[in-house]
């Protein structure tokens, strides 16, 4: 299998606590532990560091028609510089009827983009991070 065949971001076992810890930003690193907390009462999931910088809760295979193949968390999120990053299955379409009322984030094929975890509406990102982990592929 070529190496772009393969998935980068796996499942490692970085320490989760300390990664967070290490956030530079103290805000970021206060909703990575909110989001941590939030993540892990939602799915039940214990914290798992994928790759250097996501924070995953569970996890599926994927297949693509090609034959490409890998695990990938079920929701997951990176404390970045400018915002944080959740990542979801299902691609964010899947989401519409939640995102007008989740408050002021923005969004790419597969990721919801938030500037501040505390300007959202908790019970709608719960209810988004509840989906992403219980969505099948």
């Amino acid at each position: 299998m070529r190496m772009a065949d393969t998935n980068q971001t796996v499942a490692g076992d970085g320490d989760v606590g300390e990664f967070v810890e290490g956030v530079a930003d103290e805000r970021r690193r206060g909703e990575a532990r909110q989001l941590v907390a939030l993540m892990g009462a939602v799915t039940g999931a214990p914290a798992v560091l994928w790759g250097k910088a996501i924070v995953g809760f569970g996890s599926r295979h994927y297949r693509y028609d090609s034959g490409r193949e890998g695990d990938i968390p079920a929701v997951s999120f990176s404390p970045r510089k400018a915002q944080t990053v959740l990542y979801l299955t299902g691609g964010v379409d899947a989401y519409q009827d939640l995102l007008g009322r989740l408050g002021p984030h923005t969004t790419g094929k597969g990721c919801l983009y938030i500037k501040r975890v505390d300007a959202v509406d908790d019970a709608v990102l719960r209810e988004i991070v509840g989906r992403s982990f219980h969505m099948t592929l």
